[in-house]
């Protein structure tokens, strides 16, 4: 295959990646970082691993922490256990629904049902708690953005070769 046309497909791959951060109808880092290995393996580029293997662990991380930081910050904001485990439930539960934004209103509604089965009587704590869940669904994925397109800038930057 052409070296351009393989340029290009890691760039729309990065792009994509990108834009699946904050979309959740696409895997997000997965796709940024299968257009950087496609065009460290796919090209002749002189990238070094050093960039794969980091890249691959923020990686790793981000898809750890968007699951961590959403139950963590519900706990900061006055939440408990039950709230912490049902953002995790709601969030896999949710993946699966046939509902745009599935995996995000599985996550409130799972902090919310959790925190009402600890405790029915305090809806006011069970609302503190989505928000904290909702505050640290923003951390993640800023966090994962900024992976992204630190993702997409190395491989442009080595395009242009400039690193």
């Amino acid at each position: 295959m052409d070296t351009t046309l393989i340029n290009i497909l890691c760039l729309v791959l990065l792009f994509l990646g990108m834009l699946g951060t904050f979309l959740p109808v696409l895997p997000g880092l997965l796709l940024s970082l299968c257009g950087l290995l496609i065009y460290k393996y796919g090209t002749d580029a002189d990238l070094s691993m050093i960039y794969i293997w980091a890249f691959g662990i923020l990686t790793a991380v981000s898809v750890v922490l968007s699951y961590v930081i959403p139950a963590k910050t519900n706990q900061k904001y006055g939440g408990t256990r039950w709230g912490s485990i049902g953002s995790i439930i709601g969030t896999i539960v949710g993946m699966f629904l046939p509902i745009p934004l599935g995996f995000l209103i599985g996550m409130f509604a799972g902090v919310f049902i959790g925190e009402l089965l600890h405790d029915s009587k305090d809806m006011n704590k069970a609302l503190k708690s989505t928000k904290g869940a909702f505050i640290g669904f923003i951390y993640g994925t800023g966090f994962s953005l900024v992976v992204g397109v630190a993702m997409f800038l190395v491989v442009v930057l080595n395009m242009l070769n400039i690193i």
